[in-house]
C-alpha cells in the first residue's frame, strides 16, 4: 500500500514539475519584445559609444576617446544643466499637484468615476499630441493671446521668450503626467489604515498635523516611487518639448535627449551620441541609487 502510496506521489510530482515550463511561455511574448527593443539596442549603443561611426562608413574603434571629448564638451553639460534645473521645477510641482488632485479624488463625492476620467486622460494621449495642443494653446497666435486680446491686453511672445517658453513646458508636462502619478498616490492613500485617522481625530489633531505626521510619513513608499520615475521621466523628455518648443527659442528648452538625437543624427556622429546615451544611463543609475540610499528603499 504505502509503494503505491510513494508511486503515485512520484507522479502527481512528474506531472507537475512537467508544466512548470507552461509560466515562461506566457511571458515569453513581453520577454523577447523587451530584448528586441531594449537590451539590444543598449548593449548595440554601448559597443558603438567605443567606436567613430557615422551609419554609412565602417566602424572605427577609438576607445574611450568619445568619452573624454563628451567631458569637455561644454554644451553638452550646458544642455545637462538646463534638464536637471527643468527636472527641479518640474518634479516638486509634479509630486504637489497630483499628491493634491489624488487627496481630493478619494474622498467621497457624487461623479468622482467623471473627474477620475477627466484627470487621467491627458495621460493617455501621445506627447507630441500634447505638445501640439499646448503650442496651440501658448503658440503666436494661440488661443492664450486671442483671450489677451478680447480684454484689450497685448499678446505675449510665449514661444519667443525664454521664461515664457520654459513655463509652457512646465505647465504642459505637469498636465499631461498629473493622471498618472495621482493613480500611484491614490493606491498609497487608499492602503493607509483608517485606524491611524480615527485616532487621530479622536485626539483632536488638525488636518494639518494629520496631513504632517500620519499621511507623509506613511506614504513615504510611494513618494520615493513617483519621485524616482518623474526624475527619470524629466532626464528623458524629448517628444514634448520638440512639439510645443522644438527646443527654442534657440537653445533655451534643448533638453539632453534632442542634444543626443541631434548629435546623432544631425551631425551624424553616432558614436558620440550613444556615448552621451550611456553617461545619461549611468548618471540616472546613480541618481535612483541615491535615492534608494537615502530614503532606505522608501522603508523606515
Amino acid at each position: 500500500m504505502s509503494t503505491q502510496v510513494a508511486a503515485a506521489k512520484h507522479k502527481k510530482y512528474r506531472g507537475e514539475h512537467s508544466m512548470g515550463w507552461i509560466p515562461y511561455l506566457f511571458v515569453l511574448p513581453n520577454l523577447l519584445i523587451f530584448s528586441i527593443f531594449i537590451v539590444i539596442p543598449t548593449i548595440i549603443g554601448f559597443v558603438y559609444s567605443f567606436h567613430e561611426y557615422d551609419g554609412l562608413n565602417p566602424m572605427k574603434f577609438v576607445g574611450i576617446a568619445n568619452y573624454k571629448e563628451i567631458f569637455m564638451d561644454s554644451e553638452f553639460w550646458g544642455t545637462l544643466g538646463k534638464t536637471a534645473r527643468y527636472a527641479l521645477i518640474v518634479v516638486p510641482s509634479i509630486y504637489c499637484v497630483s499628491l493634491a488632485v489624488a487627496m481630493m479624488l478619494i474622498q467621497p463625492f457624487k461623479a468622482k468615476g467623471l473627474f477620475r476620467s477627466i484627470f487621467y486622460w491627458p495621460t493617455m494621449i501621445s506627447y507630441i499630441i500634447v505638445g501640439l495642443t499646448w503650442k496651440w494653446i501658448f503658440g503666436d497666435f494661440g488661443i492664450m493671446n486671442y483671450a489677451l486680446s478680447v480684454f484689450g491686453a497685448g499678446p505675449i511672445e510665449f514661444m519667443s521668450n525664454p521664461l515664457f517658453a520654459n513655463l509652457s513646458v512646465i505647465i504642459a508636462t505637469v498636465w499631461s503626467r498629473l493622471g498618472f502619478f495621482m493613480v500611484i498616490f491614490m493606491a498609497g492613500l487608499q492602503a493607509i489604515p483608517t485606524d491611524f485617522y480615527e485616532a487621530a481625530r479622536l485626539d483632536g489633531a488638525s488636518k494639518l498635523r494629520v496631513f504632517r505626521s500620519i499621511t507623509l510619513p506613511l506614504l513615504k513608499p510611494t513618494t520615493v516611487l513617483v519621485i524616482m520615475l518623474s526624475m527619470i521621466d524629466a532626464f528623458k523628455a524629448y517628444p514634448l518639448l520638440f512639439a510645443l518648443t522644438g527646443g527654442g527659442p534657440g537653445k533655451e528648452t534643448t533638453y539632453i535627449v534632442q542634444y543626443i538625437y541631434e548629435t546623432g543624427f544631425a551631425k551624424q556622429e553616432l558614436g558620440m551620441a550613444s556615448a552621451m546615451s550611456v553617461v545619461l544611463f549611468v548618471l540616472i543609475c546613480l541618481f535612483t541609487a541615491v535615492q534608494n540610499k537615502l530614503s532606505k528603499g522608501g522603508e523606515d
